[in-house]
């Protein structure tokens, strides 16, 4: 079983993640943060993990340093549970409709930490539950800066924020499902190493 534990404690913030890549999914997911812990559901449910996540954050100051360090520590488990990447498909990509929304979600688990994602240049209104796009990206930021992987995310459609947050979290769920299952014995990269 590939699984990981991992406590991130700060001055802002709390966070405990536990993450099963091979298992069953479930898990209680409690952040303090109704919307965040919706989008958590998202991963844990469509991307078939085992995914328990404890928070707590300076959410009277604002939701941006607890949804980042979530995305901190759900990258320190997702590397850890990975080890060195023996036999992982590596490559991925989803797609995920909601409504008026479709969005598009291409990941690398390579080792290289790279973010392809630019909300300013979605024409996205509101916020839900207090996040908006722009929390969407500290969380993915920290994802993949500790989870070391290379992901595009691209709107192709869609304006309302419930509606793009929660498709791409759907996206990316999906395309981490696919790139972490185990379909050989070797490191999937002629270095050597991911």
């Amino acid at each position: 079983m590939r699984e990981a534990s991992v406590e991130r404690a700060t001055a802002e913030t709390w966070v405990r993640v536990h993450l099963g890549l091979d298992g069953p999914s479930g898990g209680k997911v409690a952040t303090g943060l109704p919307f965040l812990d919706h989008m958590l559901l998202q991963l844990q449910r469509h991307g078939r993990f085992l995914l328990e996540v404890e928070a707590k954050g300076d959410l009277e100051v604002d939701v941006h340093h607890l949804v980042e360090d979530v995305g901190i520590t759900l990258g320190q488990a997702l590397r850890e549970a990975l080890g060195e990447g023996r036999g992982v498909e590596r490559y991925a990509e989803a797609f995920a409709p909601m409504d008026e929304t479709l969005v598009l979600c291409v990941l690398d688990l390579s080792g290289r930490p790279h973010l392809e994602y630019r909300p300013e240049e979605w024409p996205v209104v509101g916020e839900a539950g207090g996040v908006n796009h722009y929390h969407l990206r500290e969380f993915l930021r920290g994802l993949v800066n500790h989870g070391r992987l290379t992901l595009h995310l691209r709107l192709l459609s869609g304006r309302e924020a419930h509606h793009v947050v929660e498709a791409s979290f759907k996206a990316l769920a999906r395309a981490l499902h696919r790139a972490t299952r185990i379909t050989g014995e070797e490191l999937p990269s002629t270095k050597g190493v991911l």
